[in-house]
């Protein structure tokens, strides 16, 4: 089933720009929230074939799975959005560590819930060079088993720190996904899972480099199976 952007406008108020603390006491009690729902639990893992999907990048260009698994190996990594510092800390890890990744052949793409607009204003923040695809309604998310929908506490804390999630998602569902990164084989078959309500260590993203040099084997899609068995799923 293929995903595409809903094309409904978002909502016309302007969201109020939440501070460092406000965002860091939001995250706090989500990820408190999300450990203890053992939300985390749902999400796809090595083995399972990923859903096909066609989203719109920051530009609103429309980019297909099928594409980017034609071109080699995809790593995919969801994040709760441009208002979340340690998700901001995660892109520009990963923006770092880009060249290594493609250098093995392999596309690297973000997703995330929020509009084609704000999704174009945390890509030129960040100075990124990965496109970050706009997934509305978190539907991708979902078929991942990565979307949760935010508790009417939460709610309220996320107004509190002025972090209004139906204005920057264009959506009043009040959802957004759990932050997780995989990687695809060209066969579209997770071989790595890594899935972490507290966000992963800046140390971790270092780990997808060495599924991507089997991926690259003698053997190619052989070392991809062989990988399936073995992949790491965090879930901590």
């Amino acid at each position: 089933m293929n995903e595409s952007e809903n094309t409904r406008p978002a909502a016309p108020r302007s969201p109020t720009k939440a501070t460092k603390r406000d965002a860091v006491e939001a995250m706090r009690s989500t990820t408190e929230y999300l450990i203890a729902a053992f939300q985390a639990e749902r999400a796809l893992k090595a083995g399972n074939c990923a859903p096909l999907f066609r989203l719109r990048d920051q530009r609103g260009a429309e980019l297909a799975s099928e594409t980017l698994l034609r071109r080699g190996p995809v790593l995919l990594a969801f994040y709760s959005g441009s208002w979340c510092p340690p998700c901001a800390r995660d892109l520009k890890i990963f923006e770092r560590l880009r060249p290594d990744v493609e250098a093995r052949g392999a596309t690297f793409v973000s997703i995330s819930q929020q509009t084609v607009a704000e999704n174009l204003k945390a890509h030129q923040l960040l100075k990124l060079r990965f496109p970050i695809l706009s997934d509305r309604g978190a539907r991708l998310a979902e078929q991942f088993g990565l979307r949760w929908r935010v508790p009417k506490p939460l709610r309220d804390i996320h107004r509190r720190s002025k972090i209004d999630l139906p204005v920057l998602d264009g959506d009043e569902r009040w959802t957004f996904p759990i932050p997780a990164r995989f990687i695809l084989d060209r066969a579209g078959v997770i071989v790595y899972s890594e899935v972490n309500p507290g966000h992963s260590s800046p140390s971790s993203a270092r780990d997808v480099l060495p599924v991507l040099d089997h991926l690259r084997g003698p053997y190619g899609t052989r070392f991809g199976a062989s990988l399936r068995g073995t992949a790491s799923a965090r879930q901590s």
